[in-house]
């Protein structure tokens, strides 16, 4: 099993969110977050200058199994892709184990 966290922009959450489901990946958690970017100049709109060096963004935790990896990160790139800066990042670390507490399940059956 996999664990993707991913790191996007607030206004493609429903993009994202909308093609997990279309693969079936139908559970995740997700919490707004700021963060620090690399960029240290600030962009000018309508006149006013914003600051880019704090982010506002949406991280996604999603856990699937193995053969579910490789789909939900193409996923990811496609449809929380814009081509500029702050598109984000993905992590991907391994989990051992997973229980769902109702069931007893583990393993991958607790996933689905």
């Amino acid at each position: 099993m996999k664990k993707i966290e991913a790191i996007i922009r607030k206004s493609k959450f429903d993009d994202v969110k909308d093609a997990l489901q279309e693969i079936n990946v139908n559970f995740f958690s997700y919490w707004d977050v700021t963060g620090v970017g690399n960029e240290k100049h600030g962009h000018v709109y309508r006149g006013v200058a914003y600051s880019t060096s704090e982010i506002q963004r949406r991280m996604l935790s999603i856990v699937v199994s193995d053969n579910f990896l490789e789909k939900t990160i193409k996923v990811l790139l496609e449809t929380a892709y814009t081509g500029t800066v702050g598109d984000g990042k993905i992590f991907v670390s391994t989990i051992d184990e997973a229980y769902r507490i109702r069931t007893k399940e583990t393993g991958t059956t607790s996933l689905s």
